[in-house]
């Protein structure tokens, strides 16, 4: 399991459900649109603050953040 693309897949999920923008996710979550990009695409390690604060921005918890989709796709 690679942990940092579990998170940003489960993120952009998340996003695309509310119907936010990376941008508008970034200003949710006091961050910017690279960062979130960048988190989407595994590429960021993320400190437990900016998992606290998106899953906040997303209506979510960090324990949906961090773990693997069920075979339905239907966390969080």
């Amino acid at each position: 399991m690679d942990l940092r693309k579990t998170i940003g897949g489960n993120v952009k999920r998340l996003r695309l459900a509310a119907g936010l923008t990376q941008e508008e996710l970034a200003v949710k979550a006091a961050s910017d649109q690279r960062f979130v990009s960048e988190m989407e695409r595994g590429e960021r390690n993320l400190t437990i603050d900016n998992l606290e604060n998106i899953a906040l921005s997303l209506g979510t918890t960090v324990v949906v953040l961090v773990s693997e989709p069920s075979e339905t796709g239907r966390r969080g």
